[in-house]
């Protein structure tokens, strides 16, 4: 080949990879990895931080969101603050149920506080698990089964379809742009070319592999949801008790005396309001003008005979 219309060649085909591979940096940067397990709530083993997801079938190579409506991807957060009488109890519960289900435990941390006057010791935990996200609202009820009380709720969820489309037509454009590379570099003769070639082939293939770890990330996420859990346990949720006696109690029996006086008082005036008022409007006014013409009209009697 010569080597005037293998540089042109090279020129079109290194243009198109550079611009494809910018646009996969400057738009999507990589998430980074992290390896091992991680302490983080909502991380995943092998990629940063992200939160549980919803599953969804993932959109199929090369279509659109538009062809693909029915299909979202969604990644959710579930936050319970839990309760119970054993936190070493209910961690083991937890754990056996995640594994039960496919998933697994991705931190853990248990710690001893200690509460009241008399310094009672009390074991408190953490965790993250992973469970099938189409499992989700079961493992939700099971924990909460498992609970005393449960102080709080929350479900965050975050929809990517939009981002994982993106992805797939980067993708289908690096994968294009390194075909024609591949085509070019098995024509090319010269030393320089080859090395120009191969050089933007290495560029172009790491593209592609940052491109699909952030498909992977957005895929496992939809296939794995996270919880989070505060286990607390019971005695810090217990009353004050001081030589038997109860200071709460006094409290709430003050606070319902008042509430019932309250009441008590606020019916009487809706009933004096409503059956007694109209009556008094009605019949008393009058009697009271009548009264008040009659006193009047003695008192000016009374006044010649004074005279």
């Amino acid at each position: 080949m010569k080597r005037t219309p293998l540089a042109l060649v090279l020129i079109a085909a290194l243009t198109l990879a550079a611009c494809a591979g910018a646009a996969a940096t400057r738009e999507a940067a990589p998430m980074p990895y992290i390896s091992g397990e991680v302490s983080s709530d909502n991380a995943a083993p092998g990629y940063a931080e992200a939160p549980a997801a919803t599953a969804a079938p993932a959109l199929a190579p090369g279509q659109s969101d538009g062809q693909q409506a029915g299909l979202r991807l969604v990644i959710k957060n579930a936050n319970l603050s839990i309760v119970v009488d054993s936190p070493a109890a209910a961690v083991e519960a937890i754990t056996q149920m995640a594994e039960g289900m496919g998933g697994f435990v991705v931190s853990l941390n248990t710690y001893q506080t200690t509460y009241g006057p008399d310094s009672t010791p009390a074991e408190q935990a953490n965790m993250t698990v992973r469970v099938p996200a189409a499992r989700l609202n079961d493992a939700l009820s099971q924990i909460k089964a498992l609970a005393v009380e449960v102080k709080s709720k929350s479900i965050v969820g975050q929809d990517v379809t939009a981002e994982y489309t993106d992805l797939q037509s980067r993708l289908a454009n690096l994968e294009a742009a390194e075909k024609q590379l591949q085509s070019i570099m098995a024509e090319a003769t010269k030393t320089e070319d080859v090395l120009a070639v191969y050089n933007q082939l290495v560029y172009t293939r790491e593209q592609i592999e940052v491109i699909k770890g952030q498909m992977k990330y957005y895929e496992d996420s939809a296939a794995l949801s996270a919880i989070t859990l505060d286990i607390i346990p019971n005695i810090v949720t217990k009353p004050i008790e001081i030589g038997g006696w109860h200071p709460e109690g006094t409290a709430k029996q003050a606070i319902e005396d008042l509430v019932r006086g309250l009441q008590t008082f606020t019916d009487g005036l809706i009933y004096f309001g409503i059956a007694c008022l109209p009556f008094l409007l009605v019949i008393g006014l009058p009697l009271f003008f009548i009264g008040r013409a009659l006193w009047r009209r003695r008192k000016k009697n009374a006044a010649p005979k004074a005279d």
